[in-house]
C-alpha cells in the first residue's frame, strides 16, 4: 500500500499529517474509512468533509484552513493532501489505484484470432478471442485488443492503446498512444456524402466515395457506440487529449482540437472545426462547415448553426421544461408571431404617416 508521503510526492501535493500512513484506495466522503482517501472540491460539502471518517482528504488550501478551524471528530488523526486543483489530483490518484486493482491482460495471441500473415504483432501485445487484423496493420508495443474487434487493412494502433470488445476500425485509421476505445465504437465508416441528381422523371442520390481517413491523436478516449466517420477526401482528425463520451457522432472531415470534452449523444456535422479546450454538453449539435473558437463551452441540447469566432464564450439554447399544457399555449403564440409582427409594422407605418 502506498504511504501518504509517497502519494504526496508522486502527485505534487503538500502533505499535512502523518507521512507513514498507508491507504488502500479512494472512497466518497460519506463512506470512506480510515485506510481510504476522499476529496473535497466543492465548498458546499465542507461540513460533510469535517464529519467524514476518511483517513485522508484531498483539499484546496482554503478548504484545509476551514477544516482546521471547525475541527471535526477525525481532524487530529487525518492526513491532508493540499492541492491547487483537488479534483484533478483526485482523478490522478484514482487512476493510480485503479491500475493496482484492474486485471492486466497478459501478452499473447488467442488461438481464435484471425491475423493476416504479413502483420507483425509485438510480443508485448494482447490479442483477444475472435479478433480480426487485416493486412498492412501496424501495432505498437503493449497494445491490447479485446475480443471480436476488427482492425481493417493499413490501420495503425500506437503504443499502450486499449481497444475494448466489438470495436470496428475501418481501413487506414490511425490511432495514437495511450488511447482507450470502448465497446461498439465504429471508427472510419463512410461519411454521409451523396450528390442529388433528380429530374421530373426520377433520379437518385449519387454516393460520393469517402477516400480520406481518421487520424486520432494521443491520450484520446472514445466512448461506447460512438461513431467517427472517415473524411471524404481529407482526414477526420481528433486532437491529443480529447475525450468523447458514449453515442456521439463525429461526421466526415470534422477536425477537433486538443483537450476537448464531448458529452454523450452530441453530434458534429461534416467539415466543422472545433478549437482546443472546448466543452460540449450532451446532445448538443453543430451544423456543418462551421469554425468554433478555442475554449468555447456549449451547453447540453444546444444547436450551433453559426461559426463562433471569439474564444472563451459559453452558449446555451435550451428552453426550460414546462407542463405540456403550458407548452401548447406558448407554441400557439410562437406560431402566430409573424402575423403579430406584420400588424405591428402596419400600425407603425400608419402612425408615421399620420393616419
Amino acid at each position: 500500500m502506498p504511504t501518504a508521503i509517497e502519494l504526496a510526492e508522486q502527485f505534487q501535493a503538500s502533505l499535512m499529517g502523518e507521512a507513514s500512513c498507508a491507504f488502500i484506495g479512494l472512497a466518497p466522503l460519506e463512506s470512506a474509512q480510515q485506510d481510504q482517501i476522499s476529496f473535497l472540491s466543492n465548498p458546499l460539502y465542507r461540513q460533510q468533509a469535517s464529519q467524514s471518517q476518511a483517513g485522508a482528504l484531498i483539499v484546496s488550501k482554503a478548504d484545509f484552513d476551514f477544516l482546521q478551524e471547525i475541527k471535526g471528530p477525525n481532524s487530529d488523526k487525518r492526513v491532508y493532501f493540499v492541492s491547487k486543483n483537488p479534483y484533478a489530483t483526485f482523478a490522478r490518484m484514482a487512476q493510480f489505484f485503479a491500475k493496482q486493482s484492474t486485471p492486466l491482460y497478459a501478452a499473447g495471441i488467442h488461438p481464435s484470432a484471425v491475423i493476416d500473415p504479413t502483420v507483425v504483432i509485438p510480443g508485448s501485445c494482447h490479442i483477444g478471442p475472435f479478433v480480426q487484423i487485416e493486412a498492412g496493420v501496424k501495432l505498437g508495443e503493449r497494445v491490447c485488443i479485446l475480443g471480436s474487434t476488427t482492425i481493417a487493412r493499413n490501420s495503425a494502433i500506437a503504443n499502450d492503446t486499449l481497444i475494448y470488445p466489438s470495436v470496428s476500425i475501418y481501413q487506414g485509421t490511425q490511432v495514437g498512444e495511450r488511447c482507450i476505445v470502448h465497446s461498439g465504437a465504429v471508427i472510419g465508416a463512410d461519411g454521409f456524402g451523396f450528390a442529388p441528381d433528380f429530374s421530373s422523371t426520377g433520379g437518385e442520390w449519387v454516393k460520393i466515395p469517402q477516400t480520406g481517413n481518421v487520424v486520432i491523436g494521443n491520450d484520446v478516449e472514445i466512448g461506447a457506440s460512438t461513431t467517427i466517420d472517415r473524411g471524404a477526401m481529407s482526414d477526420t482528425v481528433i486532437g491529443n487529449g480529447t475525450k468523447i463520451d458514449n453515442q456521439a457522432q463525429i461526421a466526415h472531415n470534422v477536425v477537433i482540437g486538443n483537450c476537448c470534452v464531448i458529452a454523450g449523444c452530441a453530434a458534429i456535422s461534416g467539415s466543422t472545426k472545433i478549437g482546443n479546450f472546448c466543452i460540449i454538453g450532451g446532445a448538443a449539435n453543430f451544423a456543418g462547415h462551421l469554425t468554433i473558437a478555442d475554449r468555447t463551452t456549449v451547453s447540453g441540447n444546444t444547436s450551433i448553426i453559426r461559426s463562433i469566432i471569439e474564444p472563451g464564450q459559453h452558449f446555451t439554447g435550451v428552453y426550460p421544461s414546462m407542463l405540456h399544457s403550458a407548452w401548447e399555449k406558448n407554441a400557439a403564440i410562437l406560431r402566430g408571431l409573424d402575423k403579430i409582427r406584420q400588424r405591428l409594422r402596419l400600425l407603425d407605418k400608419n402612425k408615421n404617416s399620420g393616419s
